[in-house]
């Protein structure tokens, strides 16, 4: 069975036909480095990372190239920074580590390429450049925009009716737009904002030029796989498709879109309002959710067991429940000390459009080999025990297989689930450098900025105390 995957452009699955074999290409939109990723964010990392890890097995890891961005310029940024009285490379730079620290504890590999957006203004200018001379964007009032109508078939991917697309638009229209819906490829960059030179002054590029400048860089101008979140739809993916396009005259921009469903918390939609907006990393090293940090192989199994394009229900009962399967598979799999090889029917799971919850119920057949007979009575005849001993390494040997390929080998430590007091040296750096931020707010008599970095150091399971001589001694919660 070949792969299948569902493409958003045409709505249905098709089977996946790389354009070149030996050199299958995948991107994925990664975060803004502005705060601590959200558990939805986690969601999109775990299904793309299990994408990647399946064209891996399928055409072979060295011909397989994912790029998964690092959007490090934005206005949020720039806000948050100037909030913390910080540059954006020093809030960027952190925000960044502990973004990776909290995607390795998830389970996923690094990307083949992980580009930061202000590495590509030279690309971002280049592409801005072509649709200018092209007739697909305009210079207005010291910014440069896409002329939406200039592309007929404008809204493919989203398949909004125009009339819907161009009343969303209407609200508080810049003057300098020609059109309601014409989106922003640069614009200008105050005095005291970040800002780059560019052939219309010194500005910053918009949201969506940056992802079709680093896809165009990595990839090429088409590729064959572009994912994100649902909520990326439009206009983020829809825009990068216009630029991409007109830019560099190709009918498509990447053969196939592929997009993860939403998430909510206890059944409710998840937002600071309600008090359920939850980060990864509060997940991984607080106790908010469920009253205990959770480890990031119990997150990514509960993630893996809806399939990637439905909607999910994120529970402190789902969790308990993927942390006792995940013991029990753990037990059984250590009974062979090698892998298997995965069973047909559970790549042919995987191969359905990343089915995982067909692809769990495969593992747990292996897991009932040794479980629903029972051992075999002492009366039997030794060659059906030696038959039986056997079927259970070689189900045991398959399951290992499995969980490797959905992420879950690190499960084979005995203390994958208990949690520990020690910090790393990595975890101890960033630490170390946010009590120097706090005492630097301190001194500066910020104390709204001091109880926020308190705030932040408590949810990782760091315990503050402020001496009396001025310093400030800390250790980690039991």
């Amino acid at each position: 069975m070949s792969l299948r995957l569902y493409n958003t452009l045409t709505r249905q699955k098709e089977d996946f036909r790389p354009i070149d074999p030996a050199n299958v290409r995948l991107y994925a939109c990664g975060p803004t480095v502005y705060d601590h990723l959200h558990i939805g964010n986690g969601r999109m990392l775990i299904v793309f990372d299990l994408l990647f890890r399946v064209l891996r097995h399928e055409f072979g890891q060295d011909h397989v190239k994912y790029v998964r961005n690092i959007t490090d310029v934005d206005d949020k940024i720039n806000a948050r920074a100037a909030e913390r009285g910080v540059d954006i490379s020093v809030l960027t730079g952190e925000m960044t580590a502990i973004f990776h620290q909290d995607v390795e504890a998830l389970g996923c590999l690094p990307p083949t390429v992980e580009p930061r957006a202000t590495g590509h203004m030279a690309e971002m200018i280049a592409i801005i450049e072509r649709l200018i001379a092209k007739g697909n964007a305009y210079v207005a009032d010291g910014h440069v925009l896409f002329d939406v109508p200039s592309m007929p078939d404008y809204g493919q991917l989203s398949k909004r009716p125009l009339d819907e697309m161009i009343a969303g638009a209407r609200v508080e229209v810049a003057p300098y737009k020609l059109g309601p819906m014409d989106f922003v490829l640069w614009k200008p960059a105050a005095a005291d904002e970040p800002g780059w030179p560019s052939p219309w002054g010194r500005g910053r590029p918009g949201w969506h030029i940056e992802c079709s400048a680093m896809s165009w860089k990595h990839l090429g101008e088409t590729f064959d796989i572009h994912g994100g979140g649902i909520d990326l739809v439009f206009p983020h993916h829809e825009n990068e498709i216009a630029q991409t396009r007109c830019a560099f005259g190709h009918r498509i921009m990447a053969n196939i879109w592929m997009h993860n469903g939403h998430l909510q918390v206890e059944g409710e939609k998840m937002s600071k309002s309600l008090g359920n907006f939850i980060t990864i990393h509060e997940l991984l090293h607080s106790d908010k959710f469920g009253g205990r940090p959770w480890p990031g192989e119990v997150l990514r199994l509960a993630m893996l067991r809806t399939h990637y394009r439905q909607p999910i229900d994120f529970t402190v009962k789902a969790l308990e429940e993927a942390e006792q399967t995940l013991e029990r598979w753990r037990n059984y799999a250590i009974l062979s000390e090698q892998s298997g090889g995965a069973p047909p029917a559970f790549l042919e799971a995987l191969e359905d459009d990343l089915n995982t919850p067909k692809a769990l119920s495969e593992i747990h057949s292996l897991y009932r080999v040794g479980v629903i007979p029972g051992v075999p009575p002492e009366n039997n005849e030794e060659p059906r025990v030696r038959a039986f001993n056997a079927e259970i390494k070689r189900s045991s040997a398959q399951l290992r297989s499995c969980l490797h390929l959905l992420g879950l080998d690190r499960i084979w430590d005995p203390n994958w689930n208990r949690p520990s007091s020690k910090i790393d040296a990595s975890r101890r750096i960033e630490i170390e450098a946010l009590i120097a931020e706090r005492e630097e707010a301190r001194r500066a008599k910020n104390w709204a900025e001091s109880d926020r970095i308190r705030d932040e150091l408590d949810a990782m399971g760091v315990a503050l105390k402020d001496n009396k001589d001025g310093a400030t001694s800390w250790e980690a919660k039991r």
